[in-house]
């Protein structure tokens, strides 16, 4: 289901999660985001929001004009649907196709194994009234929120950055059942966008 977070993982959510991904279009020149999506699933919220903030966040790809709004539009059709209570989350053909090359998405992917096994052996079961239903509701409202600032974000350095860690934190705690983790993502959300409108006014 779409508002399904998922059971707590046993152990190393985020390192599996990317070896996952980095199976993507093994055998071809690019990846796309669809083949990314088809190896860590299709039908709970907090694959769609990790794969939409480890882009973000990666160097390589994230720096590249245009990923942070089209993972803002990831999040946002996810967001949703989630909040409607959808039972698979769909998104458009073009959405994705949209591609990357092998070899930049090998190095970015590469780049985040170290942080990824770092930041598992920091996930634990606390606060979980923070991630279970229906707590993921305000946590999908707050991702909503991120991804409808993300477009102006790219022209005020870090933000994006910022909207990438906050988007991992959240799916990293709903994956993990860790409310800590929802915590920090709310205060780093309320920074970011702090930050933001403080640049554009």
């Amino acid at each position: 289901m779409a508002g399904d977070t998922g059971d707590p993982p046993e152990q190393s959510p985020l390192t599996d999660l990317l070896a996952r991904v980095q199976q993507a279009g093994q055998h071809r020149e690019s990846v796309s985001l669809g083949a990314i999506l088809d190896h860590v699933g299709r039908r709970s919220f907090a694959p769609f929001l990790l794969v939409a903030g480890l882009i973000t966040l990666a160097p390589l790809v994230g720096d590249i004009p245009g990923v942070p709004t089209l993972m803002a539009i990831l999040v946002v059709l996810s967001s949703v649907q989630l909040l409607m209570n959808r039972q698979h989350i769909w998104l458009p053909a073009w959405l994705l196709e949209r591609r990357v090359s092998r070899e930049r998405f090998a190095k970015a992917t590469h780049w985040m194994e170290r942080p990824a096994r770092w930041a598992d052996r920091l996930l634990k079961r606390r606060l979980v009234q923070l991630t279970r239903p229906p707590a993921h509701l305000p946590i999908a409202l707050t991702c909503l929120l991120i991804a409808l600032a993300m477009p102006p974000m790219e022209v005020v350095p870090f933000t994006a950055n910022g909207a990438g860690l906050a988007l991992t934190l959240f799916a990293l705690a709903l994956l993990a059942n860790d409310g800590l983790l929802a915590l920090l993502g709310y205060v780093l959300t309320g920074g970011t966008l702090a930050l933001v409108i403080l640049n554009l006014i």
